[in-house]
């Protein structure tokens, strides 16, 4: 039967109000809204013109209730800079996320979670020092921060908006954590926004996150503590600290100028005024808007091991998405840029999605 929560699903994913899926289809705008407040089931002419419209495919409307994403938990980085649509399309996707992580975990063993829940303390700086201690990090740099958190079986997926304005969210799932990132900036600002909402996980567990700006301070302090120890940072850190030693040195965290001059501040190694002036400095070199000469972007270790082992059996990203009743182009984008480059052998022969039993 056909599920008016995934017209409402798939039309918010693309970005379109029922005014702009009623002219592409030729169906009046109320018809639209009565099919998803579930009046009127329409008939297999009408949802075949809502496929096509919507690029998604037929039996994606008559599977069953779609993952549902609790917006009051969900910690949205730049929250305050996106537009309704923007927010509703990112997460459309995380319920789509959602159905794809169902659907590995599966067919696969993935890690147990193994956060602490660190909603009880109030100072970032000693929770992120905290959780380093907890997983024995010490105060060395984090070679890759993704394939950390995957370790420590946290779900990770990507975002495919082309915009600034939704960088990163994150949420817990059956006590399980999610964290969605999008690559449309720099790998070092990927870096910092998986560090952030890793201070929202273990911080804010409990709370609304988005509902003050405290949280987004302290999971900003956490990312920053987190990535770049204090004692490390000191240490490092020449007598005369200025642009070009922060250029110099910024790559042993995998940050950005900018982040390393914001912690260089925090750690009182930059007077305000020196702080200032090193951001408007960076600022004219371009590293305010982006990160010239940055780090290769971290990939993750669990997809790029998933997809082999699945490529390997002859399943492909294809075979997946025909399974989940889900556009390819979703599918891709839930995993874009996280496997790095493709495994799959040369001449692979594509064969059925072999059912697990």
């Amino acid at each position: 039967m056909f599920n008016p929560r995934r017209l409402s699903l798939a039309r918010m994913r693309r970005r379109l109000t029922a005014k702009a899926l009623s002219e592409m289809t030729g169906l009046a705008a109320d018809t639209i809204s009565r099919l998803e407040n579930g009046n009127n089931p329409p008939d297999e002419a009408t949802v075949e013109k809502l496929a096509k419209a919507l690029g998604f495919p037929v039996d994606f409307f008559s599977d069953g209730e779609p993952e549902d994403i609790n917006t009051d938990a969900v910690s949205f980085r730049s929250f305050s800079k996106m537009s309704a649509k923007e927010r509703d399309a990112a997460i459309s996707a995380g319920c789509l996320g959602l159905e794809l992580g169902r659907w590995v975990e599966e067919r696969f063993s993935l890690p147990k979670p193994n956060l602490l829940d660190l909603s009880y303390e109030t100072n970032p700086e000693a929770a992120a020092i905290a959780l380093r201690q907890y997983w024995g990090l010490g105060e060395r740099p984090i070679s890759n921060m993704l394939a950390l958190l995957e370790t420590q079986g946290i779900r990770l997926f990507s975002l495919s908006e082309n915009t600034a304005s939704v960088n990163a969210f994150s949420f817990w799932r059956d006590e399980k954590p999610f964290v969605f990132l999008n690559n449309f900036k720099t790998a070092e600002s990927s870096i910092y926004d998986s560090a952030h909402e890793l201070g929202h996980l273990v911080m804010h567990k409990h709370g609304d996150p988005k509902e003050t700006r405290s949280a987004e301070r302290e999971a900003n302090s956490f990312a920053s503590a987190f990535l770049m120890p204090a004692k490390d940072v000191r240490s490092r850190a020449p007598r005369r600290i200025n642009v070009e030693s922060i250029l110099a040195i910024k790559g042993r965290w995998r940050v950005s100028a900018m982040a390393l001059a914001y912690r260089l501040n925090a750690l009182g190694l930059l007077s305000e005024w020196q702080y200032k002036s090193t951001c408007i400095d960076l600022g004219r070199r371009g590293y305010r808007v982006g990160e010239p000469q940055g780090i290769e972007r971290e990939t993750s270790i669990i997809w790029r091991k998933l997809l082999a082992q699945l490529w390997s059996e002859r399943t492909t990203k294809n075979d997946i998405a025909k399974s989940l009743h889900m556009p390819l182009d979703e599918l891709e984008g839930l995993i874009w840029n996280l496997a790095g480059p493709d495994p799959r052998p040369p001449g692979a022969i594509r064969r059925e999605l072999r059912e697990v039993k």
